[in-house]
């Protein structure tokens, strides 16, 4: 249990140890996993942005640019309850395990751009250190593949964010101001229409760990989930993200198109749009032109959200 919170199942074959959270941070910070050691995971993750990037797209080993904004990395492994799909990671669902996910970047062409995983697996088994903290952590100086993705993925199981203003209320440490309180109560109801997607009130994830198309255009221009399942159904949708942490996030969208929480409460108030797959929890609203939010209920809103940074996470406390 983690204060209070539901626990996740841990892979029986790749336990959470010590020595491999260790290792996997290691890994995780070190560009050796890129093909000139030029970057590393924590290029693109970075903590002090709750282990996103700031930036709309990040820029891979190579110059190249991707075409996604980068997600956060936290409270990841409750997808492996949450989602029973095969469809749980990244923003099109590309990876059905964390193990897998970590594998995604460091053989893609416009992220670290390995060629393949084994020259990876060759530098590091070179390396001085690697082969006794794989030693340490597995058993075995034999550096592998699968011993490199559960060593990265042990670490990022390991990162909790718990510790928000949202979190501490809950706990009864503090109270809720006044227009947190409002704008909780809008998200907790049809007048945000929040929680259809982000979870239900009380939720310590904010996610339903699903896919949906929010309406961001009338023809979606990423293909999102269909690009893994082939399925026109799933044209366009995208898997939700957390809302916490927002601030530290920015911008917004997996395509980074807005700049500021405001922007983002501004488009679902008054600027979705239709199209074939858009979710029903948005189309719903057109009739009315959208949410329908006053000035001060935006601003409520925004507040409700604010009080789910925490900044401890990202190491400013």
């Amino acid at each position: 249990m983690v204060l209070g919170w539901s626990s996740f199942p841990i892979p029986s074959d790749n336990p959470l140890t010590i020595a491999g959270v260790e290792l996997g941070k290691k890994l995780f910070f070190d560009p050796i996993l890129s093909v000139n050691n030029s970057q590393s995971c924590g290029s693109c993750h970075q903590q002090i942005s709750s282990f996103s990037d700031n930036r709309r797209y990040s820029m891979g080993a190579l110059g190249d640019v991707g075409v996604r904004q980068a997600m956060p990395l936290f409270n990841l492994a409750w997808a492996d309850k949450y989602n029973l799909t095969n469809h749980k990671y990244f923003w099109d669902g590309g990876a059905t395990d964390l193990e897998r996910q970590v594998i995604g970047p460091i053989i893609n062409p416009i992220e670290m751009a390995n060629p393949d995983v084994f020259s990876v697996i060759e530098r590091l088994q070179k390396h001085s250190e690697y082969p006794n903290l794989f030693r340490r952590a597995f058993g075995s100086d034999s550096i592998t593949t699968v011993k490199l993705a559960k060593a990265i993925a042990q670490f990022e199981r390991s990162l909790i964010s718990a510790n928000s203003n949202f979190d501490k209320a809950e706990r009864r440490e503090r109270l809720r101001t006044e227009s947190e309180r409002n704008g909780f109560i809008i998200y907790s109801t049809e007048k945000g229409d929040c929680f259809h997607c982000h979870g239900n009130a009380g939720s310590p994830f904010f996610t339903d760990f699903k896919f949906h198309n929010n309406g961001l255009e009338a023809m979606p221009k990423d293909s999102g989930l269909m690009r893994v399942t082939g399925r026109a159904e799933d044209f366009g949708l995208m898997k939700t993200p957390t809302l916490r942490n927002l601030s530290f996030t920015a911008p917004y969208m997996h395509d980074g198109r807005f700049a500021t929480l405001m922007e983002v409460i501004e488009f679902y108030n008054s600027g979705t749009k239709n199209s074939p797959t858009v979710d029903p929890m948005i189309s719903k609203n057109f009739h009315k032109g959208g949410l329908n939010l006053t000035p001060v209920e935006k601003i409520d809103l925004l507040n409700f959200l604010l009080s789910l940074n925490d900044s401890s996470f990202v190491g400013l406390k």
